[in-house]
């Protein structure tokens, strides 16, 4: 069987975050909010960024979606913060964190992070992740993101065995507790999961 990576989630709700501290303790991924809507960044974000990369984990970015904005725009904004804290480097992933309608339709939500997804992909050449959790994606909202890599909220399920919504057939990180910490989970070996981020063109 495959080993477990451990990771987790931040944003500036934590504070400091003691990266040290947290690879000390096996901690092997993380992913940092940088951003949400079309221009609110993450004031700890660059600081959360380079402390990941000089410990050593796998680093992630995350942008908090705000379908009613400009998916475009929100893409653009999320990139752009990530090259001025540094850049994506090898291996680095990202990830689109769906949860809130904005009071729309469940198809312009959806319509929403397809159009962000399809914009990172092609302007950063790596595929995001999809975060996301099951009465939402229940509800239609991640209609047509299948193809995206599952990140499942779903701490009611034990470690590992999340319960996976349509449109997705496996998941692929599972974050099983939300208290006092977001903890995840990755089935399978680092070299695995930075094959699923960024690989310079």
């Amino acid at each position: 069987m495959n080993r477990l990576l451990h990771g987790i989630d931040v944003s500036n709700w934590q504070g400091t975050v003691d990266w040290t501290d947290h690879a000390e303790a096996g901690v092997a991924f993380a992913f940092a909010k940088a951003t949400e809507g079309g221009d609110f960044t993450d004031k700890r974000f660059a600081r959360n960024w380079t402390g990941m990369r000089e410990s050593w984990l796998v680093c992630g970015a995350y942008h908090f979606a705000r379908p009613k904005g400009d998916p475009v725009a929100q893409a653009r904004h999320f990139l752009a913060t990530i090259r001025s804290a540094g850049g994506l480097r090898r291996g680095d992933l990202v990830a689109l964190d769906l949860e809130t309608n904005d009071g729309l339709r469940p198809e312009q939500v959806a319509r929403y992070a397809r159009r962000w997804c399809h914009h990172i992909e092609r302007h950063s050449g790596v595929r995001p992740f999809v975060y996301t959790f099951l009465s939402f994606a229940g509800g239609g909202h991640c209609a047509g993101l299948g193809e995206y890599p599952l990140w499942i909220a779903n701490p009611e399920r034990p470690r590992g065995e999340p319960v996976v919504p349509r449109p997705w057939r496996d998941w692929t990180i599972h974050q099983y507790a939300n208290s006092p910490l977001d903890r995840n989970i990755f089935h399978g070996t680092r070299q695995e999961l930075t094959k699923l981020g960024f690989h310079p063109r």
